[in-house]
């Protein structure tokens, strides 16, 4: 439905602003940038290890481990660079990381990773709103 002024001009409509959805690196000290590196290895194996079992059945644990370190290394030294490269380059790294240490075909390798990128964007919105759900909880 269309507002008018007084003198016959249209409105314009407000829109609200949108949040880029890029992250702002922020200064931190060695410990805190190893320990959010251990702890993004450390999801991103969880995440590769469920991904990979969903697909593959039994597989070893380590293997999701060196399957990790791939992501998190990949997330980490892109930051400053926009989502969609992070997230493209990222893909592809964990697709290269899966083929190699499962030593799978093509086609298996894509499911495997497709699992796992879907798996962890659940994983990290689920965390996300458990975070800021409880962040508004009373003292």
């Amino acid at each position: 439905m269309d507002t008018h002024k007084p003198d016959g001009c249209k409105a314009e409509r407000m829109v609200a602003p949108t949040a880029p959805l890029q992250v702002a690196p922020q200064a931190g000290t060695l410990p805190q940038l190893v320990g959010t590196f251990v702890v993004s290895v450390l999801f991103f194996s969880l995440t590769a290890h469920v991904a990979a079992r969903y697909v593959l059945g039994d597989v070893p644990i380590r293997r999701a481990l060196l399957v990790g370190l791939v992501p998190a290394l990949t997330t980490t030294v892109l930051i400053r660079y926009p989502p969609i490269v992070i997230i493209a380059l990222t893909v592809v790294c964990d697709f290269l990381a899966i083929q190699t240490v499962y030593r799978l075909a093509y086609r298996t390798t894509a499911l495997v990773t497709g699992a796992h990128f879907t798996l962890t964007v659940l994983t990290s919105l689920v965390v996300a709103y458990a975070l800021a759900i409880f962040s508004t909880a009373p003292v």
